[in-house]
């Protein structure tokens, strides 16, 4: 009797243990597909971004271009006239994508230290748009909201591969912040197609950079690009650009450059309304091939075309409201770049020289020019890379700035004659030497 009970109790145990543990298998079961769900969800999102730490010393005159401060111009006041240093974050990107089929949502940020103040932004964001690829091909999308304007290369070269610090002049003079907000198109034949080589990117844009829209006028910029392969070594691309846009003119008077003069062009009540001309034409080239010496790269682009602006200079185009009140003085414009890049053998250094420069006034030059933003100025930029590993990278770069001359722009000085600003009658000091490093992710 005592084995019978005992073997009863042990058969009662090992029941009581399974039907626990078949609970808890169901239990499990259960929570697979929402965890299966929850991962599912996870991998739709994707996280990436960038953190660039520099110091930068910088001559004397330095403006933004190259040497980017938060109010745009030296720390010490002018009166000053020193060389100038600091330690900065020039870019701290934080990029979120979520992709669902043939959808996806992009939003990126930048927070830098410029927002030390309550006058300057902690956060600003970059890139606010969705894209939705065609279900068929998938080289073709539509692209909506704040994004890169199609238009030529340097646009859309990301920051975080650049070999240069900053753009160059040119483009961060004719499309501030790079970005705009528009609708663009992108067409692209099939990877089997022939026609494979040929991309073109197209849209209408609010023609205002990142700041709110103030008219229906949308301006339209396209560009298309070929991309062979040549050999097992080498590649060549290149495109043409168009920028075919307007700015309200508010006032009737029209000014042009003639015969090396500002002179009325049109002075008419009709001209309120219209759209002055902003319209550039823009050609680019890349080249890169593999040889015992390393990797070879080579790139370039110019562009020509018309400006509006004011006497005092050409528009920024990123309006906070209505573009000025004030006459229109029309600008014919040119610019553009040429960057090698050289990896030294198999090593993580590469070399890189660049020069670029922007014409802001053809139809005037040297002694002729009585205002500072009419001058041309170019940039010889020299530096060195160090790949430390696929996330980390370190810059060493140094620009030379030059600038067009002119005996109407003298120094400034006070009335115990001490200079208190450089003037434009003689090259300026304003190199940029700078030292970053990055780290993405």
């Amino acid at each position: 009797m005592k084995r019978f009970f005992t073997i009863l109790c042990g058969l009662l145990l090992v029941l009581s243990v399974s039907a626990q543990d078949l609970s808890e298998q169901e239990e499990i079961n259960a929570k697979i597909p929402a965890l299966e769900n929850s991962v599912r969800l996870l991998q739709k999102f994707k996280v990436s971004g960038y953190i660039q730490a520099q110091y930068q010393f910088a001559q004397t005159d330095a403006d933004g271009t190259n040497f980017k401060l938060a109010q745009r111009r030296n720390a010490y006041e002018t009166s000053e006239l020193k060389d100038f240093g600091r330690f900065g974050l020039r870019r701290g990107r934080f990029k979120l994508t979520y992709e669902d089929g043939i959808a996806s949502g992009v939003v990126q940020i930048d927070v830098t230290e410029k927002g030390i103040s309550s006058d300057r932004n902690v956060v600003m964001f970059k890139d606010i748009y969705l894209q939705v690829k065609d279900p068929w091909v998938g080289t073709n999308n539509l692209k909506a909201g704040i994004f890169d304007r199609t238009f030529g290369h340097e646009i859309a070269y990301s920051s975080s591969r650049r070999e240069s610090p900053e753009r160059s002049r040119i483009f961060q003079s004719l499309f501030p912040d790079e970005r705009d907000l528009g609708v663009a198109l992108t067409l692209q034949p099939a990877s089997s197609s022939p026609l494979k080589i040929f991309k073109l990117e197209a849209g209408l844009f609010a023609g205002n950079g990142i700041k709110p829209m103030f008219t229906s006028h949308m301006d339209f910029i396209g560009h298309l690009t070929v991309n062979k392969q040549i050999g097992y070594s080498s590649v060549i691309s290149g495109g043409v650009s168009a920028y075919l846009g307007g700015t309200l003119q508010q006032n009737a008077q029209t000014y042009v450059i003639k015969d090396k003069e500002w002179v009325l062009d049109s002075d008419t009540k009709d001209n309120i309304g219209k759209y002055a001309k902003r319209q550039y034409i823009g050609f680019d080239l890349q080249f890169t091939t593999m040889t015992s010496a390393g990797l070879t790269s080579l790139r370039a682009e110019y562009i020509f075309g018309e400006h509006p602006g004011e006497a005092g200079g050409a528009y920024g185009f990123n309006f906070n409201g209505l573009p000025p009140t004030t006459p229109v003085y029309m600008r014919k414009i040119e610019g553009g770049y040429a960057l090698l890049t050289q990896d030294l053998g198999q090593s993580p250094l590469s070399v890189i020289a660049k020069y670029d420069w922007y014409n802001k006034n053809k139809g005037i030059s040297g002694n002729d020019i009585s205002n500072a933003n009419d001058l041309t100025m170019s940039n010889i930029g020299l530096g060195m890379y160090w790949r430390i590993n696929p996330a980390l990278r370190l810059t060493a770069y140094y620009d030379i700035v030059k600038n067009e001359t002119t005996d109407k722009l003298p120094d400034t000085k006070n009335d115990e004659g001490k200079i208190t600003a450089n003037g434009w009658d003689k090259d300026r000091k304003d190199n940029v030497f700078t030292l970053r490093l990055q780290y993405k992710f």
